[in-house]
């Protein structure tokens, strides 16, 4: 990393949070750590309850790139589906449009998890990636999360960075972004289009994140999440074969029931009906399971 520095683009950051009182501060503490900083950082308090908003509030205080906005979501549900998805478009907007109102140029756009915790180089180093290739579209690490007292490091597809953390190229942004309030997965479906486009996606496993809720889970537990993840895999018109092939793989996985409540998702979107427009994404997911085999 050494030398590096001062010949870095300058990136910015997004983050959607709620109820994060118990994990805010670590995250803040970690983006404060960076060596090298972002230019903008917008986090987006989607209708905390609890201390997060004056936590956020001290920071942006403390920190002239840190800035915020708050929804007014207290009687919403917080899940992983199309709200977090236009929770997300709204705080790429805000940081974009902050940009270019103060005359803040940048290469590149990024977004992090509430929960996480990352290492003092995490943006250094993936912004090294992109200097190095410039097809690379998405970047992000191999996130480990926290399970009791285990970290876990879960296995990933080198072409599938986490979702929770990751760092786009400008350009390639400013060709996807349209189909990020789309579908309940922004970040598969974003994903998705850059490859359709021509831009590489890729996993770092050498960059280090450590998510501290486990993925997939929301505040209600396992069953809502999973349940979610199927209706959200129906809207992206994941192949029948696919869904069936990762219910296998979660009821072999403690536990076991979140098999169960991914079908049972999938079942419900299905009844609903309701898929992304693209057509060209549609297409995409209807075949991945090939390459998911």
């Amino acid at each position: 990393m050494s030398g590096s520095k001062t010949n870095q683009k300058g990136y910015i950051v997004v983050t959607s949070c709620k109820n994060e009182e118990k994990n805010i501060r670590n995250l803040i503490q970690s983006m404060v750590e960076q060596t090298i900083r972002p230019r903008v950082w917008v986090i987006v308090d989607d209708g905390s309850t609890d201390d997060t908003p004056n936590i956020i509030k001290e920071a942006k205080e403390k920190y002239e790139w840190i800035q915020s906005i708050r929804l007014n979501n207290e009687n919403e549900i917080r899940d992983i589906g199309l709200h977090l998805s236009s929770v997300m478009m709204t705080a790429f907007n805000f940081a974009t449009e902050y940009c270019k109102k103060k005359g803040i140029d940048y290469a590149y756009v990024g977004n992090i998890d509430g929960d996480m915790i990352i290492e003092r180089e995490f943006f250094e180093k993936l912004m090294n990636e992109f200097e190095k290739d410039p097809e690379l579209g998405i970047a992000g690490s191999g996130t480990q999360y926290i399970k009791g007292d285990r970290i876990i490091q879960p296995e990933g597809n080198e072409e599938e960075p986490s979702g929770g953390n990751m760092l786009i190229r400008r350009e390639c942004f400013e060709e996807c972004k349209d189909v990020i309030s789309s579908a309940p997965s922004w970040d598969s479906v974003l994903k998705a289009k850059a490859r359709l486009k021509g831009w590489k996606t890729r996993r770092f496993e050498y960059v280090k994140a450590i998510e501290t809720r486990e993925p997939l889970v929301t505040f209600e537990g396992y069953w809502k999440g999973y349940i979610q993840h199927g209706e959200g895999s129906y809207m992206i018109n994941l192949n029948p074969i696919h869904v069936l092939i990762k219910t296998m793989r979660y009821l072999c996985k403690k536990p076991y029931y979140i098999g169960i409540a991914y079908l049972l998702g999938y079942l419900k979107g299905a009844i609903r009906g309701e898929k992304i427009e693209d057509e060209e994404i549609r297409k995409y997911f209807w075949n991945k399971w090939k390459k998911y085999l």
